[in-house]
């Protein structure tokens, strides 16, 4: 029986309340938006498997939504995490300044060399941009990350962000990888709970 992936990766999102990060996780899962989800407590993920340069990578992308202000509790779900992707809104320019403070923990939480992607989310509210495209650029250049503006109303950039995630991340376990091993990635599950919430649009 053929396997049903090669590799398993473990992507975390991660930005301000309210930057839309549920939305994206429900856009590139399930190819749906709403304005109102169930908001997460503690952290919940979503499967999704994709082709990638003829492997089968099975996604599981985490959702830290609801957590922000507890950052002790999301800083063990940072743990097997191979992928992770920083949330801003283009309309809260603190959203984008709060991102220095992401990366900061990253780096004390994540393991080193973990891939990461820079996401200016709610791009299609352009009349109320905040945050100049050429300002986060700067900022992913800095830290040596690729960036992307996206819309999880719209789709727009939201599939293309994702797959460029993980094609870099399989690209560096083939880099890393010593012959025979698997670069399936460690996973850290906890029992996700829920309560009534919404998912903010601006």
């Amino acid at each position: 029986m053929a396997k049903a992936y090669d590799h398993l990766f473990k992507l975390l999102l991660i930005g301000d309340s309210g930057v839309g990060k549920t939305c994206l996780v429900i856009r590139f899962a399930e190819d749906n938006f709403s304005s109102t989800y169930i908001s997460t407590i503690g952290i919940d993920f979503k499967i999704r498997t994709v082709d990638i340069d003829g492997k089968k990578i099975k996604l599981q992308v985490w959702d830290t939504a609801g957590q922000e202000r507890f950052k002790t509790i999301t800083t063990a779900y940072y743990r097997g995490a191979v992928g992770i992707v920083l949330v801003y809104d283009i309309t809260d320019e603190k959203s984008f300044e709060n991102i220095q403070n992401w990366m900061k923990s990253i780096k004390e939480n994540a393991s080193a060399g973990v891939e990461r992607l820079l996401l200016g989310n709610k791009c299609d509210m352009e009349g109320r941009r905040k945050v100049q495209r050429d300002t986060a650029e700067k900022l992913a250049k800095e830290h040596g990350i690729r960036f992307f503006e996206t819309s999880a109303k719209s789709s727009e950039n939201v599939e293309e962000a994702f797959r460029t995630l993980a094609r870099d991340i399989l690209h560096k376990s083939f880099r890393k990888a010593p012959p025979g091993s698997s670069s399936r990635a460690l996973l850290e599950p906890g029992p996700p709970r829920k309560t009534g919430g919404r998912c903010s649009l601006g």
